[in-house]
């Protein structure tokens, strides 16, 4: 029996709890599937490989993307969506706040199993006028409270304040995601079924404009939107925040569970995944505190060479932000607003104070209580799977 060492990323900044690093660094060579998990690279590995992968030409781009996209479909079980449940969603407590309301959500994504959330709305829904969508997911953290914190709720209410229909939605094991718990196998194959239903859910919104939808969401919910802006040119705006990284693959199953980065001789990793969003706009968010700390020399030099074989080089940003944490903190927020006003066409003067500075005090922060879909007065759908075996068994 062979041993092969693997990579993982150590960093005393991070903790093992909020970001889901895997509990082992050893794999057992020859093992199925092929699993790339977290520091699957190391740094300099990570550079060659996309040296080594750059492709000269729009057409050798388009070939290599048609391959990436296969693995990912085949990794993730997926060649084929499975047949979506009637779209019958729980709404309920609708809030009404300064330029802003809030409803909570659930809606079936395969039979039995509810995705749940917060739908927030601009104030006045103008009659025959057309909105931004945005899906908004967030990453792993110790409490588990996901969309229940601060910095997701006022993300979404200020977006939602400039003009747009945003959902924000739990992670398994999160919020009121409590039919199966998060470290589910197959939990990168059911995170993404949600994605692609909660974008189904945001477009069947009637004022929601179809040629203005986004997504964004940091650390695992940055995996989630590169990964679901690769496989849905539905989303036409992608903010992954503090994930795309040439070396780190996240470190559970809900991104690096399932074999979409390597089989055989075949291999990928999250960067040449994110550059599948080309041509569409794309911002990156980075900083100096975790794996995305060389973005601005490694992986976004890659991307924005994607995007100039397009001709549309112009589309792709990054902000990095040398002094910031893994978080989607305030100055990652001032870094999404403006980024999602210019494609999308919102208004940025609507969150703005007298002195011009973006202003996010009037998003109130609600209770964890205020905002959940299931409670003794709404209770979760009899037919709801319950456990681990039960979920597993419907994916």
């Amino acid at each position: 029996m062979i041993i092969k060492r693997r990579h993982f990323l150590q960093s005393a900044s991070l903790t093992l709890g909020a970001f889901c690093l895997p509990s082992s660094t050893w794999a057992i060579a020859g093992d199925e599937p092929e699993l790339c998990r977290g520091g699957y690279f190391t740094e300099a590995e990570g550079k060659a490989f996309l040296e080594q992968h750059t492709p000269t030409n729009l057409k050798a781009w388009n070939k290599r993307s048609e391959q990436i996209i296969k693995q990912i479909k085949t990794g993730m079980e997926l060649n084929k969506m499975p047949a979506a449940p009637t779209l019958a969603p729980i709404m309920h407590s609708k809030k009404e706040y300064n330029g802003y309301t809030i409803e909570n959500v659930a809606f079936e994504s395969l039979p039995g199993f509810y995705v749940t959330g917060n739908l927030y709305c601009p104030a006045e829904l103008t009659a025959g006028k057309s909105y931004p969508g945005i899906l908004c997911t967030h990453g792993h953290d110790g409490a588990a409270e996901g969309r229940f914190r601060e910095q997701t709720q006022r993300r979404c209410a200020t977006l939602a304040r400039m003009g747009a229909i945003v959902f924000a939605y739990d992670m398994l094991g999160y919020g009121d995601s409590q039919q199966c718990t998060h470290t589910i196998k197959k939990s990168l194959k059911l995170q993404t079924i949600n994605g692609s239903r909660a974008l189904d859910f945001l477009l069947s919104r009637a004022q929601v404009d179809a040629e203005r939808i986004a997504m964004t969401g940091e650390s695992g919910g940055g995996t989630q939107t590169f990964l679901l802006a690769a496989l849905d040119k539905r989303i036409k705006v992608a903010v992954p925040c503090v994930m795309v990284s040439a070396h780190f693959f996240g470190g559970c199953n809900c991104e690096s569970g399932m074999p979409i980065h390597k089989k055989g001789d075949y291999q990928t990793n999250n960067v040449e995944i994110a550059a599948l969003t080309a041509p569409r706009p794309m911002l990156l968010i980075s900083d100096g505190a975790d794996w995305t700390k060389n973005t601005p020399n490694v992986e976004y030099p890659f991307i924005k060479h994607i995007y100039t074989l397009f001709q549309k080089d112009a589309l792709v940003e990054n902000v990095h932000l040398a002094k910031d944490v893994h978080d989607y903190g305030v100055n990652k927020r001032l870094a999404l607003y403006p980024f999602l006003a210019k494609h999308l066409g919102m208004d940025m003067n609507l969150i703005l104070n007298k002195k011009g500075e973006v202003d996010e005090n009037k998003s109130v922060i609600l209770t964890n209580q205020e905002l959940r879909v299931f409670n003794a007065q709404h209770p979760i759908p009899s037919n709801a799977l319950q456990g681990d075996e039960a979920v597993m068994a419907q994916i």
